[in-house]
């Protein structure tokens, strides 16, 4: 019954991935690309969390670790970006 609820959650997690994929190349403003492509590097970590739990190997959290933490440098650096005009003073 574990597994079964891991493989429906990989799969609706797929479905998501694939629509998250085209609001990203169908245009549209910056800010909903970068929100879509911060919903992909999330889609990404559920993905590889799951792959963790399903196959009990530890080293998939240490990858969706570090996709969540490239995620949140490049969120910020568009922030910054935004709001300054540049990324550095």
């Amino acid at each position: 019954m574990h597994d079964l609820l891991v493989y429906v959650a990989m799969f609706w997690s797929v479905l998501l991935l694939g629509w998250v994929v085209v609001l990203v190349i169908r245009p549209s403003t910056v800010p909903q690309r970068i929100a879509a492509l911060d919903l992909i590097a999330l889609l990404l970590i559920a993905l590889l969390t799951l792959f963790s739990q399903l196959r009990n190997v530890p080293y998939f959290l240490d990858a969706a670790l570090a996709v969540a933490l490239l995620a949140f440098v490049g969120t910020i650096g568009y922030a910054r970006f935004h709001a300054f005009g540049r990324l550095f003073r």
